[in-house]
């Protein structure tokens, strides 16, 4: 029987929280952009090393201020799939800030920090300097590309390596 471990997909409106989870979960890419409205939940079964989890993903919409009622959807979370736009570093603000709301209210929980349209180099707008930066302040840092697929597995395992790292440490502690 799988663990179950909900995760909340966080992130400014357009940095591609749904075609991540969209990649992640059914292994598609929609090139049409589509809306969320609230939230959209699914589920995807992923094993580490000898555990199994049931990642339950909640596709929060992006609001790029923080809702009220988003506060409630963070609750009970597991750990945060924080996502920016590389191409778009307004994006970075804005994620950080709605990062920082959301541990107000579920605590320090496990998160990756997704710098997301790895696929479009060329028009990029972090730069090493800034991912360093976030790498230095104790954040897990990948690049990814719902549009290729490049990096989004690697993605959401280190989050449940988290997951079950930091809950190792809690039963120690």
């Amino acid at each position: 029987m799988a663990e179950k471990r909900k995760v909340c997909m966080l992130g400014a409106t357009g940095v591609g929280k749904t075609s991540l989870v969209d990649r992640f979960v059914r292994s598609i890419f929609s090139g049409s952009y589509r809306t969320t409205i609230g939230v959209t939940i699914e589920t995807r079964r992923v094993r580490c090393d000898d555990r199994e989890l049931d990642l339950i993903l909640w596709d929060l919409s992006g609001e790029d201020e923080f809702q009220e009622v988003q506060i409630s959807y963070v609750r009970g979370s597991a750990g945060f799939l924080l996502v920016i736009d590389g191409t778009r570093r307004p994006t970075m603000e804005t994620g950080l800030r709605l990062h920082a709301a959301a541990r107000a209210v579920a605590g320090e929980l496990p998160s990756v920090i997704v710098l997301n349209k790895a696929d479009l180099a060329a028009a990029w707008e972090i730069d090493r300097a800034t991912e360093s930066a976030l790498e230095s302040a104790g954040a897990l840092v990948t690049r990814t590309s719902a549009k290729t697929g490049a990096g989004v597995e690697g993605a959401f395992s280190a989050l449940a390596r988290a997951m079950l790292a930091s809950e190792a440490l809690l039963w120690r502690g």
